[in-house]
């Protein structure tokens, strides 16, 4: 076992070099983007549909490029030790891979139709990897309930993407820059933006849809860390972003997308404080700092773009780095509950200061980068253009939860007393611990030099969100000002909140409401309506009689074609009704008489018998029309099917009634209605005037291409040989089904006595 295990370690670090080669390969590219240059690349895909395999690198996908790339490779690493034992660790690997594809595919299109299949790509890896462990239906319920509400946003993104395209004109998002003024003053420019806020909403589990988020926790942590921290739902704020220049800056855009921002914002915060999971509580402060991003880029101005950058690299950091050591944490303790933690830097004190250094950039102390990220916040919050108060109050609160939640995740699991845990702990593995910290040392390091970020991604990335030159600078001390000012209030409050401990843990029902009365209920009474109605529908159409079925299909098509022949067919020439003959009535009420017959006989042989005179009186109007091979064929087939009929049916009893009135009233109508529509089809085709191409084709190449003079022959034997074949075979079919009836069919008393 030791051997596997060592085996499997090195698979995570050759893995790596596959996402560590695209970190490499995207910084290559980092002097040219941040000097403002645009580097693209166009696949012709479907172009008659104007859809390519367009990529586009600027500042902002940039950003998420190396993102993507970089905290995949320490994941990949992580992965190999944290399930080394487990025996589908391949395809982990597999669905992390194919993620990390998809995750690059979105942010890299430059085309929206291109930008959706990667978009829904994302959903469905995503779907693999929460159920990877398949067998747990905890992992199954979690990874349908993510797949059904991101991918119900996914349709509306859809729609609103067409929308965009028709009217920008364009499908390519580069070209569409141009077009923002069309579009923000077009009358579809409402639906447009609703459509595409809800599969942002969805994919970045904003309010209401934020619960499907903490549910997603049954993935194995090392996919929490790289979907639900740095990735996956960022997806969204990704989008808005990129779609700033096109659909921002109106009082729609600012007003849903703050509201959403803030509700999402406080709401995360709260929950996340009255967890004890360690997952949950880094599932619920995700939430809350996605609602963040989201309020920030609804603020659409030049510092809250600024801002909003800087918290997603930050968010990244600190948030992917406690992920995986809430990974180690439950590794090699057993447990995740905070309740029975404590005391763990005697026994983990790399994991204790990567913890810490993670938990106060998540605080917002300096000097880690998150300090210059809530000073950013504040002051971005501060100048937003309406309701900067409420903002800005709605921001402290949820920054105070957030100072107590960093205090739970760092004094109280490291130094604070411990219950017995279920195993006695020891440091984890360089490859389980060489991720958190990196990403925490690297929040320290750019929080004493944010230089470092500042020109070459920051203000790349704000330029590209704004489709506009943009200069930034970032420093970790600002001096003595209000902004300061507001920090420390918020560190002291966030403080009292955690030393609170026991006041605020008895409003833990608060989470119970959640779950039982929250949008999560709301989400199962969906899903258990859905069923419902599928379960009902399903055994309706479904019943196993075919004469369900077949009343199905003609109700429908009655539907269908009856609504549009009446919406929109006109009859121009009815006049040849005065022009039939005589006898041409009398075949039609012939053929009326023999179907009325085939319906009304209580014996099948009699009803066979009607059947057939509907035949010969069809064969009577190929007659009169000039069309002998055509009656001498239903002349054929006719005398062979009601010889095959009386074969097959002349044992069998006499009819009964099985149906009820109601039945047969209801058939009634619907066969008299399928008798109408067709009526009106055949009136509509004869009354318009039809230039067919294939008639004179057919007669100017029947004899020198099929040697024919019989127009009709020759349609039949050479130019629709194939479909002439396949009636034959369907024929022949029938014939073989018909023997076989026979040759099964129950022998008589005197068979049985002879054999």
């Amino acid at each position: 076992m030791a051997v596997s295990n060592i085996k499997q370690n090195r698979i995570g670090w050759l893995i790596a070099l596959l996402p560590f080669g695209l970190l490499v390969y995207f910084l290559s590219f980092t002097e040219q983007v941040a000097e403002g240059a645009t580097l693209g690349a166009v696949y012709p895909w479907i172009p008659s549909l104007g859809i390519h395999l367009s990529f586009y690198l600027d500042g902002l996908s940039l950003v998420f490029a190396l993102l993507i790339s970089g905290v995949g490779a320490l994941v990949m690493i992580y992965a190999g030790s944290y399930l080394a034992e487990h025996h589908h660790l391949g395809r982990l690997y597999l669905y992390l891979l194919l993620f990390m594809t998809a995750m690059l595919g979105l942010v890299l299109s430059d085309n929206l139709l291109t930008m959706f299949v990667f978009w829904e790509l994302t959903s469905i890896s995503s779907y693999l990897l929460i159920g990877f462990n398949h067998r747990r239906e905890a992992a199954r319920a979690a990874a349908l309930q993510a797949l059904l509400i991101t991918g119900a946003g996914g349709l509306a993104l859809l729609a609103g993407f067409i929308l965009l395209g028709r009217v920008g004109g364009t499908m390519q998002i580069s070209a569409l820059f141009s077009e923002g003024g069309v579009i923000r003053g077009h009358t579809l420019y409402l639906p447009i933006l609703l459509l595409i806020l809800a599969g942002a909403f969805t994919k970045s589990a904003q309010f209401p849809f934020h619960f499907w988020l903490p549910g997603a926790m049954e993935a194995p942590t090392p996919v929490s860390a790289y979907l639900h921290s740095a990735t996956m739902v960022k997806a969204g704020v990704y989008l808005l972003a990129r779609l700033n220049p096109i659909l921002g800056g109106t009082d729609e855009w600012h007003y849903i997308i703050t509201s959403v921002g803030a509700a999402t914002m406080l709401v995360g915060a709260i929950l996340a404080l009255l967890q004890t999971d360690l997952k949950r509580i880094l599932a619920y402060s995700t939430v809350s700092a996605l609602g963040t991003l989201m309020l920030l880029l609804g603020l659409s101005t030049k510092l809250a773009t600024k801002a909003a950058v800087v918290f997603l690299l930050v968010h990244s950091l600190y948030k992917g780095a406690l992920f995986l050591v809430a990974g180690i944490i439950d590794h090699e303790t057993g447990t995740r509950d905070l309740n029975q933690l404590g005391g763990l830097r005697r026994w983990l004190p790399i994991t204790t200061v990567t913890g810490c250094l993670a938990a106060l950039s998540m605080a917002g102390l300096p000097p880690l980068f998150g300090f210059i990220s809530k000073e950013l916040l504040y002051e971005a919050k501060l100048q937003a253009p309406h309701a900067g108060l409420p903002i800005t109050l709605a921001g402290v609160i949820a920054n105070i939860l957030m100072v107590a939640i960093a205090g739970r995740l760092s004094l109280k699991i490291f130094f604070g007393k411990s219950d017995d845990l279920p195993k006695t702990p020891h440091e984890a593995p360089l490859a389980m611990w060489l991720g958190p910290t990196l990403l925490a040392g690297l929040g320290l390091v750019i929080g004493v030099a944010p230089d470092l970020i500042a020109k070459s991604f920051v203000a790349s990335a704000v330029s590209a969100a704004r489709a506009e030159e943009t200069t930034i600078k970032l420093a970790l001390w600002h001096g003595l000002n209000p902004i300061l000012a507001l920090s420390v209030f918020t560190v002291l409050c966030g403080a009292v909140v955690y030393a609170s401990e026991r006041i605020w843990r008895q409003l833990g029902s608060l989470a119970d409401f959640d779950a039982t009365l929250g949008p999560a209920r709301w989400y199962h009474l969906g899903l258990d309506g859905l069923n419902w109605i599928t379960r009902n529908v399903t055994q309706t159409l479904q019943s196993g009689y075919l004469r369900v079925y077949i009343l199905v299909i003609i109700v429908t098509a009655i539907g269908l074609a009856g609504y549009t022949l009446l919406s929109r067919v006109e009859l121009n020439d009815l006049s040849g009704w005065s022009e039939i003959q005589f006898h041409e009535w009398i075949i039609a009420l012939l053929i009326l008489g023999g179907t009325m017959g085939a319906v009304t006989s209580p014996s099948r042989l009699a009803a066979v018998a009607s059947l057939g005179v509907v035949g010969y009186g069809v064969a009577l109007i190929f007659v009169l029309y000039s069309a002998p091979d055509l009656a001498i064929t239903q002349f054929a087939i006719e005398t062979l099917t009601v010889i095959l009929f009386v074969l097959v049916i002349y044992r069998l009893p006499r009819f009964d009634k099985l149906s009820s009135i109601a039945v047969r009233i209801r058939d009634l109508v619907v066969a008299l209605s399928a008798g109408a529509l067709i009526t009106g089809l055949v009136l509509a085709v004869t009354s318009t005037q039809l230039q067919s191409r294939l008639t004179p084709y057919f007669a100017a190449n029947s004899v020198p291409l099929a040697k024919g003079r019989n127009i009709v022959n020759v349609i039949l034997v050479d130019f629709r040989a194939l479909d002439t074949l396949g009636e034959i075979t369907v024929l022949a079919v029938a014939a073989i089904g018909v023997f076989g009836l026979l040759k099964l069919r129950p022998k008589s008393t005197d068979e049985q006595i002879n054999s």
